[in-house]
C-alpha cells in the first residue's frame, strides 16, 4: 500500500493543533458596548484626545465593532456640534448601534464612574479648604496624561488623513491655527467641512453658491453677546448657566475652560479663581470627559444637588445634539456632499486635536522635574515588549509627582 502526502489544506483540525488562529473578537452589542464604555469612564485617563485615540484603538482597530467610515462620522459629527469631544463620538456610536436609546445607554456608564469619583474627591476638598495635594499631583499626571494624549493625537491623525495630501494640509493648517490662537477656532471646522464637501463632493454646486455653511458663525456670535441671567447661586441659575456651557461650546471638552471661568469666577462669583484652577485639574486627573469638572464645580456651588444638576445640565444639549439630528444624518450619509464634508471636518478635527495637545505641553511642561516625567511615561507607552496600560502610567505619574514635587 502506497503512502500518499496529505497536503496542508486537506489536514483535520488535530493536524493542525499546533497552529491556533487568533480568536475572532465578539459581535458587537449594546451590552457589550455598555460595558466598554464603563470600562473607558473607569480608567479613560487623558482627556479627550485620548479618549477618542482609545475609541478608535479598541472599538475600530481590534474589536472592529465599526468600520473607520463610521468613525470618521462620528468623529465629524462632534467636532461640528456643540459640546465636549469625546462624549458626542461616544453618544453618537451609541447611536449607531440603537438610536437614542443607544446613546442614552453608553450615557450612563461612560459619565456615572468620574462623576462619583470627583464628586468624592470634591466633598474632602470642601471639607478640608482645599487639598494642596491636588497641585502635587497635577505635576505628576500632568505630563503622564500628555504623553498619552500625544500619542492619541498622532494615532488620531493617521487614521483619518491616510495618505491624503489634501486632508495633511488641512490638519497642519488646523493644527497651527490651534496652538497660536490658544483655543478651537469653530470657523474653520465648518470651513474644512465645506471645502471637503466640494473637494471629494464634485465641485461648486451651480446654484447653492451662497455661503450658507457660515450661518452658525452668527449663532455663535449672538450666543457670546448673550448676558448670563442670575446673580446668586440658586439652582435653577446654576442649571441654565450649565446647560449654556453644554450647549454653545465647540470643539474638545478643554474648549469649555474659558467659559466655565468667565461664569463662575467672574460673573457668578461661584467660585475663587483658586477653586476653578483645581476644578481644571480635577477635569483632567480624573477618568472619563473632561466636562465632569462640572461636577466638581457644581459640589462647591450646591452641594451634592448642585453636583447632579451641573452635571445633568452640561451633558444634556449633548446628548440632544446627537439625537434629534441623527435619522437626517444617517439618511445622507452616503451623499458625495455628506461624505466630502465629514472628510473635510476630520482632518481639521485632527489637526486642532494635535493643536490642542501642544497648549496641553505648554501648561503641564513647567520644569525639568515635570520634562522628565513626561519622557519616561512616553517611553513607557512606546516601548512594544512589555505593554503597560494608561492607567498605570498615570498612576506612575501621580506617585513620582506625589513623592518629587
Amino acid at each position: 500500500m502506497s503512502s500518499r502526502s496529505v497536503s496542508p489544506k486537506t489536514r483535520g483540525p488535530q493536524a493542525r493543533r499546533g497552529r491556533s488562529a487568533p480568536p475572532r473578537p465578539p459581535e458587537r452589542s449594546l451590552r457589550g458596548l455598555v460595558l466598554y464604555f464603563l470600562k473607558l469612564g473607569s480608567a479613560g485617563f487623558g482627556g479627550p484626545i485620548a479618549l477618542v485615540g482609545y475609541m478608535h484603538r479598541d472599538l475600530v482597530a481590534e474589536r472592529r465593532w465599526f468600520s473607520e467610515e463610521e468613525y470618521r462620522q462620528a468623529l465629524a459629527v462632534g467636532q461640528t456640534m456643540p459640546g465636549p469631544l469625546a462624549a458626542q463620538v461616544a453618544m453618537w456610536l451609541g447611536y449607531l448601534e440603537r438610536g437614542a436609546l443607544g446613546a442614552a445607554a453608553i450615557s450612563v456608564p461612560f459619565i456615572l464612574p468620574p462623576f462619583l469619583i470627583v464628586t468624592g474627591v470634591a466633598i474632602l476638598y470642601a471639607k478640608y479648604q482645599g487639598l494642596p495635594v491636588v497641585g502635587a499631583l497635577f505635576v505628576g499626571v500632568g505630563p503622564a496624561v500628555l504623553a498619552i494624549v500625544a500619542i492619541a493625537a498622532v494615532k488620531l491623525a493617521r487614521s483619518t488623513n491616510e495618505r491624503d495630501p489634501v486632508l495633511w494640509v488641512i490638519a497642519i493648517i488646523l493644527c497651527l491655527a490651534t496652538a497660536l490662537a490658544g483655543t478651537e477656532i469653530v470657523w474653520l471646522f465648518l470651513a474644512a467641512g465645506a471645502f471637503g464637501a466640494i473637494y471629494y463632493g464634485g465641485g461648486l454646486p451651480r446654484l447653492a453658491r451662497r455661503a450658507a455653511g457660515f450661518q452658525p458663525l452668527a449663532l455663535v456670535a449672538s450666543v457670546k453677546g448673550l448676558a448670563l441671567a442670575g446673580s446668586g447661586a440658586s439652582l435653577g441659575a446654576l442649571a441654565l448657566f450649565f446647560v449654556k456651557a453644554g450647549a454653545f461650546t465647540f470643539g474638545s471638552g478643554l474648549a469649555i475652560v474659558p467659559f466655565l471661568q468667565q461664569g463662575l469666577v467672574e460673573d457668578f462669583g461661584w467660585l475663587t479663581q483658586r477653586e476653578f484652577v483645581d476644578a481644571v485639574a480635577m477635569g483632567l486627573l480624573s477618568p472619563g470627559p473632561v466636562v465632569i469638572m462640572a461636577t466638581f464645580a457644581g459640589y462647591l456651588v450646591f452641594g451634592i444637588v448642585g453636583a447632579v444638576v451641573a452635571t445633568a445640565a452640561v451633558f444634556l444639549p449633548v446628548f440632544l445634539f446627537v439625537v434629534v439630528p441623527g435619522r437626517l444624518v444617517r439618511r445622507y450619509e452616503r451623499h458625495p456632499r455628506v461624505m466630502g464634508f465629514v472628510k473635510g471636518a476630520t482632518a481639521a478635527a485632527a489637526g486642532a486635536i494635535a493643536g490642542a495637545a501642544i497648549l496641553i505641553g505648554g501648561q503641564t511642561l513647567t520644569g525639568p522635574l515635570s520634562a522628565a516625567i513626561g519622557l519616561v511615561a512616553l517611553a513607557l507607552l512606546l516601548q512594544r515588549w512589555l505593554r503597560v496600560p494608561e492607567a498605570a502610567v498615570v498612576a506612575l505619574g501621580a506617585a513620582a509627582g506625589l513623592a518629587l514635587a
